[in-house]
């Protein structure tokens, strides 16, 4: 375990009141909404966690406090020790200040979270579907969404899925 790393999750840990969880040596970071973004300058300008690696969301859906929680994969490369930043997020509120004033590459990112899940990200320069088509209803990694899918047709369910499929008017 990197004496770096501890003593960066116990000065979060102090100054944002943050829960600290360990399992098979990564530490994860519960981090207040409003919070995220102190938490992400401190971590780069005096920890050395330059490197956003990752942002996305969790859907924990028919659950709504907290419905989502968004997770952030932060790197230090002068330390090459990881840490995990985890925001609640109310399914009312959906809302959380974008990270991209920090780590500029969050813009591609969080757009990604807000296209699948639909988690409204203030501030963000260009807030828009970056994976659906632009006139997409929905976010489709929503554990509500709809799937949508058609069951495939074996020989065993030729019947009941030719009655169920539209057929041409003659």
């Amino acid at each position: 375990m990197s004496e770096h790393l501890e003593t960066t999750v116990k000065a979060i840990q102090d100054r944002f009141d943050a829960q600290v969880k360990l399992f098979r040596g990564e530490y994860t970071l519960i981090i207040q909404p409003e919070k995220i973004v102190a938490v992400a300058s401190v971590l780069r300008d005096e920890f050395g966690f330059n490197m956003l690696m990752d942002i996305t969301a969790v859907d924990y859906f028919p659950k709504e406090t907290p419905r989502y929680e968004v997770i952030y994969q932060l790197y230090s490369m002068p330390f090459n020790v990881r840490v995990q930043l985890r925001v609640p997020v109310d399914h009312l509120i959906s809302k959380l200040d974008t990270v991209e004033t920090v780590f500029p590459v969050a813009n591609w990112k969080e757009r990604e979270v807000y296209d699948l899940f639909g988690i409204v990200f203030n501030n963000h320069s260009d807030l828009r579907r970056v994976v659906m088509p632009s006139d997409w209803v929905g976010h489709p990694l929503r554990k509500d969404y709809p799937l949508g899918y058609e069951e495939v047709q074996f020989s065993f369910n030729f019947d009941e899925i030719m009655k169920n499929k539209p057929q041409p008017k003659d």
